[in-house]
């Protein structure tokens, strides 16, 4: 069974998300800063995910309403 690459980034986005933020609240203060760029990684991930799927409706959205007008 293979394991889509999109599965793994579900899972993974929020799991970064999460460590980043164990790790922003239990280090001390010099090492706090290793921990933001997962998070942000983290986010990116899950909005760009958010942003694709839109863009991806609204690009089917134009297509059903382009044939609508033809017939």
């Amino acid at each position: 069974m293979k394991i889509k690459k999109t599965l793994i980034l579900s899972f993974l986005a929020p799991c970064m998300i999460l460590l980043s933020a164990i790790g922003l609240i239990l280090r001390d203060n010099s090492k706090k800063i290793f921990y933001l760029p997962i998070g942000l990684m983290g986010i990116v991930i899950i909005l760009e995910k958010s942003i694709s799927r839109q863009l991806g409706r609204k690009n089917i959205l134009k297509k059903i309403k382009s044939y609508q007008k033809v017939k």
